[in-house]
């Protein structure tokens, strides 16, 4: 069985004592491939050494909604430079994380959708997909999609939305992240949506180290619970884990011409 993470941040300090390792035990797992993403300016180097270390390793660079105060004006011309920089490049593979933001009701709303909408700008000139972060904002993620089209779509991370808002991201041409979060049996409204997702609008993902599933409760999320996620997750759409497992990986590598 063969599987992506489509959505890490394996750069992140919780992976410095272990990094090597927990790649070994992901990739014996069956996670084959990963993609790391970036959140804000100062740690895009981090995040392209790392992937440069192994040829499986995958980047996408954004400024993510929640790091809104630690952005600056000038940081949407270091991501164009960047994205010029590495365009054509094999690990190169998105934008992101990007997105909005409304559960944290400290973030300005405003500033966030300038933000958004500069990113996706930059996603449809070197036409790359989207990674985005959409926290209690489908309508206005939504609505800012259909009025900045991309030629290449990309993912909904951790998508949490009525069936109805994932109609609207799979008419735009999204696929939906699904990872630890779907996996807990409190989460009834989306086991009834999962049940109904057409399985090529499907992905898988982590979001590693955060959001670990139900069955490593409190513990620091990794790759190598990938497949113990896909399992949860085929059980609650009632396919057999293989289905799941080969659709998504079908998914990922379409999306990202892989």
């Amino acid at each position: 069985m063969e599987l992506i993470d489509t959505h890490t941040h394996l750069d992140f300090p919780d992976f410095d004592t272990d990094r090597p390792a927990l790649l070994v035990e992901s990739r014996e797992s069956g996670v084959r491939e990963m993609v790391v993403l970036g959140v804000y300016r100062d740690n895009w180097q981090r995040v392209w050494e790392l992937v440069q270390s192994d040829p499986q390793l995958h980047a996408a660079l954004g400024l993510h909604p929640v790091y809104l105060e630690q952005h600056r004006p000038e940081d949407l011309t270091h991501l164009r430079e960047w994205l010029a920089r590495l365009a054509g490049h094999r690990q190169l593979c998105a934008v992101g994380e990007i997105g909005l933001d409304y559960y944290v009701q400290t973030l300005d709303r405003e500033r966030q959708q300038a933000l958004f909408e500069a990113q996706l700008q930059l996603a449809a000139e070197f036409e790359l997909p989207a990674l985005i972060h959409v926290r209690r904002s489908h309508a206005a993620v939504i609505a800012t999609l259909k009025r900045i089209g991309l030629k290449r779509a990309g993912i909904i991370h951790a998508f949490a939305g009525s069936l109805e808002e994932a109609r609207e991201y799979i008419k735009l041409g999204f696929k939906l992240g699904l990872g630890g979060a779907a996996t807990w049996p409190q989460a009834l409204r989306m086991h009834r949506v999962l049940a109904q997702l057409p399985l090529e609008a499907v992905v898988l993902e982590t979001d590693s180290p955060d959001m670990a599933p139900a069955m490593f409760p409190g513990q620091r999320n990794s790759p190598a619970h990938l497949p113990a996620i896909c399992a949860a997750l085929a059980q609650v759409m009632s396919i057999s884990r293989e289905r799941l497992a080969e659709a998504s990986t079908q998914n990922a590598r379409e999306l990202f011409g892989w």
